[in-house]
This record gives C-alpha cells, structure tokens and sequence, in this order.
C-alpha cells in the first residue's frame, strides 16, 4: 500500500491503500470495462485515491492494468494527506492510529 501508480490504459493516476486479493467488485462493474482491457477476476485489484486532470476520486483497477509511477509529481488528492503519512523514501504509509 502506498505506492502511486499509473493506469496503462486511461490518463489517471492514484495512490493505493487497500487491495482485493482477487476481484471484489459486481459483475455489473467488470462488464462496463471495454472487453479489450477487461482484465481478469483472479488477480489483485487495487484501490486508489486516484486523480486526472479534472478531478479527484476513488478507483479499483487491476494489477495488469497498473504502473508504478515514476513522474515524482505530487500528489493532490485530498484523501491522501488525510490518511498517509510519505515517509523519507517518498513512499505512502498509512497513518498511526492514535489513541487517546
């Protein structure tokens, strides 16, 4: 978790912070993926605090359709600052819970 990544398909880019062993999502979902980058149900699927140029919003894409990305451009996403930490490699950590 933490890591930004990029879509191999479409102009966005996020942070992940949760992930689905296998697919997770109603049928509904994966069939609205145009066919040609349909991905498969038996991989990783990740959640990302994702971005483009318009908005900021939360996206589950699969692993196959994902790339690290290396633009060392930062992220805006609010979701982010309020629930990572960057630690001092540049990665996102998730917060310590504090308790009071």
């Amino acid at each position: 978790m933490g890591d930004v990544v990029r879509h191999k398909h479409f102009p966005f880019r996020g942070v992940v912070f949760d992930v689905d062993p296998v697919f997770g999502n109603t049928e509904e979902w994966w069939l609205s993926i145009p066919e040609h980058i349909r991905p498969q149900k038996d991989q990783p699927f990740y959640h990302l605090y994702a971005e483009n140029a318009e908005q900021e919003y939360v996206a589950y894409v699969s692993e196959q359709n994902l790339e690290r990305d290396i633009s060392g451009e930062p992220v805006r996403h609010p979701k982010v600052a309020e629930t990572l930490r960057e630690d001092a490699a540049g990665m996102w950590r998730i917060h310590p819970i504090r308790l009071n």
